[in-house]
């Protein structure tokens, strides 16, 4: 079992990440797998718990904290009557067969992979967040089929090789399509629970050699408690703040953070 000496810092680290994914998703309404994913990486990798496959205990114990944070967040959006049920109904077998397949596909390919599809797909997360209107615009309605299964099934399996709950994609692909913003976004947190939960179940039977105290497959158990604590204490502190300000300047700010965040994976991607 691991000393305290080994404990404490890791514990310390994830409180502050906890603490710092509930005010950014609270403030900026993104979801908390875009922050969680790249500062376990980062934290996990200072505190010495490298390996082949740290990008998978990454991305897998994110999705162990959207399942909770998913359900919550639609059932708030859901008492103010705001999801869209028959949006979610029409993605939902899609979505968890995709993210299912997802799973399989990142429990197989080289960390620096993950590290590679995570880069590339926040980079571009963060320049719509940057210079994405609200008035552009794909089609009047959301489209039928075959077209919403194929949009479906590319944010199930993007989102769960990324470890994020859906909504970094879902909500432009929504919006894109005529979607009230708000609805969107309640909609987008249904997503989360239904791409986490085949994501996790695939996760807990990858074995993980070299992985931080207290891993189960690839689901680090301390990062997911200490995590659900820290975001649900502090995801209302950033709601308050989010009406007390102007949050488009702090969504700029943001996206650039992502951004960097982003180019910063792919220069280790390719060694510089």
């Amino acid at each position: 079992m691991p000393d305290l000496p080994t404990l404490l810092p890791m514990l310390a680290v994830l409180l502050v990440i906890g603490g710092f994914a509930g005010v950014i998703g609270g403030l900026l309404g993104v979801g908390g797998g875009i922050v969680l994913v790249p500062a376990f990486f980062y934290a996990f990798g200072h505190l010495g718990y490298g390996g082949d496959q740290l990008m998978q205990v990454c991305v897998a114990t994110s999705m162990a904290t959207i399942i909770i944070t998913s359900l919550r967040s639609v059932s708030a959006h859901n008492r103010k009557g705001a999801v869209d049920w028959g949006v979610l109904k029409s993605w939902g077998p899609t979505l968890v067969i995709s993210a299912a397949v997802g799973t399989y596909v990142a429990s197989r390919v080289p960390s620096v992979a993950l590290q590679a599809v995570f880069g590339v797909l926040a980079g571009l997360a963060g320049l719509w967040m940057a210079f994405g209107r609200d008035d552009w615009r794909l089609g009047a309605a959301m489209p039928g089929q075959p077209t919403r299964s194929a949009l479906a099934g590319g944010v199930g399996f993007f989102s769960a090789m990324m470890g994020i709950g859906g909504g970094t994609f879902g909500v432009p692909l929504m919006t894109l399509y005529n979607t009230p913003i708000h609805r969107a976004v309640a909609t987008a947190s249904g997503f989360g629970v239904l791409i986490a939960v085949p994501a996790v179940l695939g996760f807990l039977l990858l074995p993980v050699a070299d992985a931080p105290p207290w891993t189960v497959g690839a689901v680090n158990l301390p990062a997911f408690l200490v995590v659900i604590g820290t975001t649900l204490l502090t995801t209302p502190l950033g709601v308050r703040l989010a009406h007390a300000m102007n949050p488009k300047p702090l969504k700029r700010a943001f996206a650039i953070f992502l951004t960097l965040v982003a180019l910063n994976m792919l220069r280790k991607v390719l060694g510089w």
